[in-house]
């Protein structure tokens, strides 16, 4: 079973940094792209950032300069660094990645994780 799992997610002061943590694990053949998107209570789910399996990435205007997205291909894993972080940035957040298993591709979800900004 192929299945993405999350970490890093937690409190932080406004200012502060984090970095989310997305492995995917199974039986794979090829990661493509990759992604994260948030979702605030009572909001729809936005995208934050995206990469190509070449490395091109693209960012919500809302967090350019601020966040970096980027892959380890050899770790199957997608990283979200967060610096300046602000309340608006509270939010659980979600990665999301098109992965080819062995018979099937497959459009994957991770489970979520929590992302609080707050003093």
């Amino acid at each position: 079973q192929v299945q993405l799992v999350e970490s890093g997610g937690g409190l932080v002061q406004p200012g502060g940094s984090l970095r989310l943590s997305c492995a995917a694990s199974g039986t794979i053949s090829t990661i493509y792209a990759m992604a994260w998107y948030r979702q605030a209570p009572g909001k729809q789910r936005e995208l934050v950032a995206s990469i190509t399996s070449g490395g091109s990435t693209n960012y919500a205007d809302s967090v350019k300069g601020r966040f970096t997205i980027y892959r380890d291909n050899a770790k199957n894993t997608v990283y979200l660094q967060m610096n300046s972080l602000k309340p608006k940035d509270t939010a659980v957040y979600y990665c999301n990645a098109d992965v080819l298993g062995s018979l099937m591709k497959y459009d994957l979800w991770g489970q979520g994780t929590q992302v609080t900004v707050s003093s």
